[in-house]
């Protein structure tokens, strides 16, 4: 493996999920909840469909740089309609990767969750903009269980990985 290979693989820490929201329907309120089941379809009660957009999680560092750019405090995280914030692992360099959260689930990071445009309705005037770039990933489930706020989660090694 290159010497740079080897330092893109490196991690400093490992994550910790923060907060599980639920849409259980298009346009609806996001359901906040402290536990859920994740399926081969997603997390149970939400409203995605199985495949690489099946969870969307977001990084909780990239809620008060969004909340900067609009000028304001920190944006919370049922605004972006995001099902997890992980704190501690810098999501964008996953792509492709796999994800363990707690002891059973295992998420496979696809691509970049880009915002839509009713960033501009939640945030106003600039919202789209503020997201951009920060708005998270998307993946889909390799293996499902239980997940709950405070679960660690770390990036399997490529070697054990699907």
């Amino acid at each position: 493996m290159s010497e740079l290979r080897d330092m893109m693989a490196r991690r400093a820490q490992a994550g910790r999920l923060d907060w599980i929201g639920l849409r259980p329907a298009r346009r609806v309120g996001m359901v906040p909840v402290e536990a859920v089941e994740v399926t081969g379809s997603g997390l149970d009660g939400d409203r995605a469909k199985p495949g690489k957009r099946a969870v969307t999680l977001i990084q909780a560092e990239h809620l008060p740089a969004i909340g900067a750019y609009l000028g304001r405090a920190p944006v919370p995280p049922d605004l972006l309609r995001r099902n997890l914030v992980i704190s501690g692992l810098n999501l964008l360099s996953l792509r492709d990767r796999d994800l363990r959260i707690g002891a059973t689930v295992v998420l496979r990071i696809k691509g970049i969750c880009a915002p839509c445009s009713r960033m501009e309705e939640v945030f106003g005037h600039g919202g789209y903009a503020a997201v951009r770039g920060h708005g998270g990933m998307v993946a889909e489930v390799l293996a499902p269980g239980r997940i709950a706020l405070g679960d660690g989660v770390d990036v399997v090694p490529a070697a054990q990985s699907g």
